[in-house]
């Protein structure tokens, strides 16, 4: 059976994966692929996992109270405890027959699903949750409506919002039904009816709130300049620039300062603009990360990531290369910050940024940094050598990129013939204005949808990229300067688990053997096979193991990040997997490398703006230097090809970089298993010039 991933569901059933992709096999790869997505927070799964769940919890609750939980969960960013206690009304639910109940439950899941980004899911339950008759209709019907609208918003459907939200405030409390109707003017304003935004604006009361008046004159400000008002907007977003708004006035401030850059160039004043978004980022660093629930609740949905966009286009439009690339750079490590919120603990280092003057301090000669800003207008790439930098700008939106890619790995992951051509097109877009030189090391730092890429199997010239160049990746420079700056030299001591024992149906023979067959390679090892594979003996050898290597299940979760997860062996009769927030806190300074030989390990949760969290930042963070993770299901022949010849490659001394191109090579070299399905999973991340032994 080959290795998986559950995207989010707790207690999901496996699936195995076409083991030899083929143009036959597309139809039903593409049926499982469904199939899998379908049984992820269904409401099914969800009611089942609530049943678990409640019969788990020492302190029972009533259905009810579960809901006040969920809300106060989602609303503080807990977002998978949130549907969590939402599962728990969800079982109640049933379990008692409360259409009531259920409505109220269904409502909460849309609410987090919303906050969340999960779009679909978030629309899913709110229209579930209009089946039930509600006591009160007005605490369901109003809220799901909203959220129906919100979701809209956030596609660019803002005709379909404005309805949505006008039924929503016809549906609403004395008390909600301001939130409705702020949310419904700036939906109105981004569809471009300014008369009724500018007429529902004056029946608004001013709120007692100091943050939703804030939002709210934030509100006033991009009405003006939907009307065409530049400079009035410009003149009140200045004064917003000095508003008072107790401890979070720096991040009103700081929209104030991107309002009036935004105003600037409404008036063509583009040095100005990039000015203004300087001021604005200034303060970012001071500005508390945490979720903001009420800018939903007034539909404005801000994004900070938004700001440094607007900087990163500014800079690199006025001609500002290390301004742009800097900022560029800045952008990740907050996104970093905005997903953990304080929920683990992060070491200074992964926060830290590095300027372009210490990167070039770095490299080597023939080593060349490929860096990635996706915007939504266009592609801006920086190459950095020692002595230099090169901007371009690729004339490719955002949402095409995402498609770009999209079609690439579903031609790779299902095993299509038409991945070569696919790759000869994506290679010639991203990789062929940038005159790389054949030979240079490469060390990819991608974004946004690009963090799905697998960079080793685009084409340039004809032949696959890992043919030509040793290919690593890093989720930021200034993470890759830090690693690589560290002891290039490790011990050669491994530590493998290997196919931990859950149940039947997660039985991993083939990382047994692939374990075994690793560990045959190094003199001094600890293996933990089975059952002996559990967490706990995980929590204990992680600080002081230079070589870590962990063949098994592995589970992202869309939902919350910080919830994906290792499954490790039960202990005590009970699940006990390893989740990201728990290896964030680990101390890994000791373990140099960890190679997660499991499905889509390396795949985090992509936000407007960058990769935010997933397994590579947990153990880049808690102190590993190098990572090697997969990004779609893997085949268990080709994997113990790869694995094997990486390991051998190091153990003779060779960088890690390089044994990882000859172990992909090798698979490559392979004719049965030459389609980059098979060759092209697994990403290195991290410190590229990592060397094993004496």
């Amino acid at each position: 059976m080959s290795r998986f991933v559950i995207a989010t569901a707790l207690f999901a059933t496996p699936w195995a994966v076409v083991a030899q992709p083929a143009p036959d096999a597309e139809a039903a790869a593409s049926k499982q692929e469904k199939a899998r997505l379908a049984d992820t927070d269904t409401l099914l799964a969800l009611t089942n996992d609530g049943a678990i769940l409640y019969s788990q919890d020492a302190v029972k609750l009533s259905g009810y109270q579960y809901c006040s939980q969920a809300v106060a969960l989602a609303e503080a960013g807990e977002f998978r405890q949130s549907v969590r206690a939402a599962s728990k009304a969800l079982h109640l639910a049933n379990a008692t027959r409360d259409p009531n109940l259920l409505a109220m439950a269904n409502r909460d899941l849309a609410i987090v699903y919303s906050y969340s980004g999960q779009l679909d899911k978030a629309e899913e339950f709110a229209r579930e949750a209009l089946r039930h008759p509600a006591r009160e209709p007005k605490l369901v019907v109003g809220p799901v409506n909203k959220v129906i609208g919100d979701v809209q918003t956030r596609r660019g459907d803002y005709a379909a919002a404005v309805l949505s939200y006008d039924t929503a405030l016809a549906n609403s409390s004395e008390r909600y039904a301001p939130l409705v109707t702020s949310s419904l003017i700036n939906a109105l304003i981004e569809s471009g009816d300014a008369a009724r935004a500018r007429q529902l604006l004056g029946t608004l009361p001013a709120p007692k709130d100091a943050p939703l008046a804030a939002q709210l004159d934030r509100t006033r400000a991009r009405l003006l300049l939907a009307e065409k008002k530049p400079a009035e907007a410009r003149d009140l977003y200045r004064q917003l620039t000095t508003r008072q708004v107790g401890t979070d006035s720096g991040y009103y401030q700081l929209w104030a300062w991107d309002g009036v850059s935004r105003s600037e160039l409404a008036l063509g004043q583009k040095q100005a603009a990039a000015e203004a978004v300087g001021r604005a980022l200034s303060g970012v660093d001071a500005v508390r990360a945490k979720f903001r629930s009420e800018e939903f609740k007034m539909g404005l949905f801000s994004d900070l990531q938004s700001v440094f966009e607007r900087a990163v286009g500014l800079y690199s439009d006025v001609g500002d290369t290390r301004q742009a690339f800097e900022v560029s750079e800045r952008s990740r490590s907050r996104a970093l910050l905005d997903a953990v919120r304080g929920r683990a603990q992060l070491s200074d280092e992964a926060a830290a940024t590095v300027d372009l003057a210490t990167l070039q301090r770095t490299l080597k000669a023939d080593e060349r940094v490929v860096q990635f800003h996706s915007l939504p207008d266009r592609l801006q790439v920086w190459v950095v050598g020692p002595t230099d930098i090169q901007a371009q700008s690729i004339p490719v939106k955002r949402d095409e990129l995402t498609e770009l890619v999209e079609g690439f790995r579903n031609s790779v992951v299902r095993g299509r013939r038409t991945a070569i051509a696919n790759g000869d097109k994506l290679g010639a877009a991203l990789l062929g204005p940038l005159k790389l030189q054949p030979g240079q090391r490469l060390v990819i730092v991608p974004h946004g949808p690009l963090h799905y890429l697998p960079f080793q199997a685009l084409r340039l010239d004809g032949r696959y990229v890992i043919e030509t160049y040793p290919v690593s990746v890093a989720p930021s420079m200034s993470i890759a300067v830090q690693l690589a700056q560290r002891s290039p030299r490790i011990d050669a001591s491994l530590t493998a688990f290997g196919n931990p024992r859950i149940e039947d149906k997660y039985d991993l023979p083939g990382a047994e053997t692939e374990v075994r067959e690793i560990a045959q390679l190094f003199p001094r090892k600890n293996v933990y096979m089975g059952a002996a594979a559990t967490k706990t003996q995980f929590r204990d050898v992680a600080s002081r193991s230079p070589l870590m290597h962990v063949a098994a299940h592995a589970e992202a979760d869309q939902v919350d990040p910080l919830y994906s997860r290792i499954l490790l062996a039960n202990e005590g009769g009970k699940q006990n997997f390893l989740e990201a927030h728990e290896i964030i806190g680990m101390s890994m300074q000791g373990g140099a490398l960890v190679t997660l030989s499991a499905c889509e390990s390396g795949l985090g949760k992509i936000a407007q703006g960058d990769e935010v969290l997933g397994f590579t930042r947990s153990f880049l963070s808690a102190g590993a230097s190098s990572l090697i993770a997969s990004l779609w299901p893997v085949s268990d022949d080709a994997t113990a090809v790869l694995m094997s010849t990486l390991y051998t490659e190091l153990s003779k001394g060779r960088d890690i970089q390089r044994a990882m191109q000859a172990g992909q090579l090798a698979v490559l070299k392979n004719p049965s298993m030459s389609h980059p399905f098979f060759w092209a999973p697994f990403n290195l991340i991290g410190n590229w010039r990592l060397t094993v032994g004496s």
